[in-house]
Formats: C-alpha cells, structure tokens, sequence
C-alpha cells in the first residue's frame, strides 16, 4: 500500500512540473543555468520587480480569496535564478483601515527609505479603502503604515484606485503615480515627501490618461527620450488576458495603443498579464515579470509568477514576448 501511495505521489508531481514549467536543475542540464518558470513558490500574481544596488526584488500580490490576501510577500535575488523569499512585511494588523484584499504592490526608493504603496480592499463607492502607502529603512520590510488612512480612497474619472505605479522621471525629478482599474486610468503628482498629491500646473490633481482597450495595471518605463506606457487588458480572470503598450513624448501622452506584446499561448500558459519590468543598469537588456495560469487549470486564484526576456526592434518598438517554460539564464548586477 505505502509504495502505491508513493507511486501515485510521484505521478502527480510529475504532472505539475509539466503543468508548470521546467526545474533550475533541468534548466542548468541543457545549458547555462536558467530560472525556469514560475519562477516564485505559490500562488502569486501582479509582480513588481525592481533593481535596488545589486539585487533584483519582486514584490507580487498574494493569489488567493480576498479574505486570506491580508498580507504582502517579498522576494530577493542576485541572479534572477535562486530567489530568497521574505515573508509577512506589512500585512493587515499594521495597516488598520485594510480589511483584507491587499494587492498589486509597487515599490521606490528615495532618500535612503523603501516605500510600497497597495491598493487594499475592492473599493467602490462610499467604502474605506483605495492607495496606501508604507514605508521602511530596508527593502524587505517590516513596513509600516505611512499616513494611517489610504492615499487615494475616492474614485475619480470612472477609475477604481487601485494597481497603482510610482515612476520616477530622472528628467525633471518628478514623482508619478499612474493608477487605474475599471478601464480608467489616471495619473497624479506625488508630494515629496509621499503624503499627498499635489496640483499639476494647470491646478488640477487628476489627469485621465486612459488609451484605447486599458483595463488595468499600468506601468511606465523611459527609452532614448521616449515614454513607454504599459497596461494589461481583458480579464484577469480569462485566458484573453494580456499587455498591451503605446510611446508618446510626454508622461502624459497622449497614448496611441500600438498593440499586445504578451499574450496566451496555447503551448505554454494563459491569462498572461499585470506585468512589470527589470531594466539592468547601463545596458540594453530588458526582463518581463508577469503571471500566467498553468494549461487546463482553471482554478481563479492559481496565477504564478514567471519571467521571460523583452526586447526591441531596431525602431525602438517592442517584440511580441515568446513566454517560457525555460524562464531566462542567470544574470548577475555588475
């Protein structure tokens, strides 16, 4: 009895590698020594990934029932292939106005202090919930509650605050918070000390900036004096999940939908999106981190965090991205 039941566990082992993609070991016997993907443990989604010193760190959204997602993981890496994960940095009990659904962090560094801002709460109308912000003296946290109430609670311009990004434009110093769900997006001017918002020139606070077919999860990245603006449309919840992009000469567009560049595949996974980027320091090289649905699992909460090269063409547009089952060989920050 014990070696049938031994039997049939390594049956169904068997079965989630292929479901979910190849091992680091597999990986390092064809070649060079490659992530694999997912590339993270569990069940997460909506990473964020970015480049402090040395290290690379994604911070993703717990995948799980609105109810248990109450708490952020953190996860840290010199290499992009063997990933520390740090458990538990801010989580409900910290910040008291969240009642559960903590999610789709994004993170900056400024003045020698990591902050996280999260949507947290499915906030609608008349109800306590929306953009916070946390901030530490590490990057792996703990953090702890910036303001004791959300940033943003209200819903402005049609667009739910949440799956907000924090970008800073080295150009003119600017701190921007592009943020959005419900197929509105809007951008806003962060205070220099994270606080608040404050007026644009023209005195306004919010600026709609919302392209064709956005759904949510923006992202904003800057390349030889362009704007690269980044969303995620379908459902997050269905396989036709995916990124889209447009470039425009301002942060604020206007932003012509130029077309997807992630998308399902059906040899690989589904539902790819809420995405975000690794640029490696003076280089051209370019990393996507994403979460994807392993085939023929359609269970709503199973999103795993993968990572595959971005490229672009010799007009400065970006590749149509080939998802992985491989992930992207080890590259340490020099």
């Amino acid at each position: 009895m014990r070696s049938k039941k031994r039997l049939l566990y390594a049956t169904l082992m068997m079965g989630v590698l292929i479901s979910c993609g190849q091992s680091k070991q597999e990986s390092q016997e064809e070649g060079a020594l490659k992530s694999g993907n997912p590339i993270l443990e569990g069940w997460y989604a909506d990473p964020e990934g970015i480049i402090y010193g040395d290290t690379y760190w994604i911070y993703p959204t717990r995948s799980d029932l609105y109810e248990k997602q109450t708490f952020f993981d953190c996860f840290s890496s010199k290499d992009l292939v063997h990933w520390t994960k740090h458990s538990s940095i801010i989580d409900t009990a910290e910040v008291k106005w969240a009642k559960k659904a903590m999610w789709a962090p994004s993170v900056i560094c400024k003045d020698g202090k990591y902050y996280l801002f999260f949507g947290a709460n499915d906030v609608h109308e008349v109800e306590i919930g929306g953009i916070g912000v946390a901030v530490s003296d590490r990057p792996e946290g703990p953090y702890k509650d910036l303001l004791g109430k959300p940033l943003i609670n209200e819903i402005v311009n049609g667009a739910q605050p949440i799956d907000q990004f924090v970008y800073h434009d080295v150009d003119n110093g600017e701190y921007y918070m592009y943020y959005g769900g419900w197929r509105h997006c809007n951008v806003v001017r962060l205070k220099e000390d994270f606080t608040g918002l404050r007026p644009f020139e023209d005195g306004t606070i919010y600026k709609e900036i919302t392209p064709e077919n956005y759904v949510e999860g923006p992202f904003m990245f800057k390349k030889n004096g362009k704007y690269y603006f980044m969303w995620s449309e379908g459902s997050w919840g269905e396989p036709d999940y995916s990124v889209a992009y447009a470039i425009a000469d301002s942060p604020f567009g206007p932003f012509n939908r130029i077309g997807k560049i992630l998308q399902q595949d059906p040899e690989v996974a589904t539902s790819a999106g809420h995405h975000s980027l690794f640029h490696v320091p003076n280089t051209n090289e370019y990393y996507i981190v994403y979460h994807r649905r392993p085939l023929g699992d359609n269970a709503r909460d199973h999103r795993a965090t993968c990572i595959d090269k971005l490229t672009f063409d010799k007009d400065g547009f970006i590749n149509p991205v080939k998802m992985t089952f491989e992930g992207v060989e080890a590259r340490p920050i020099h």
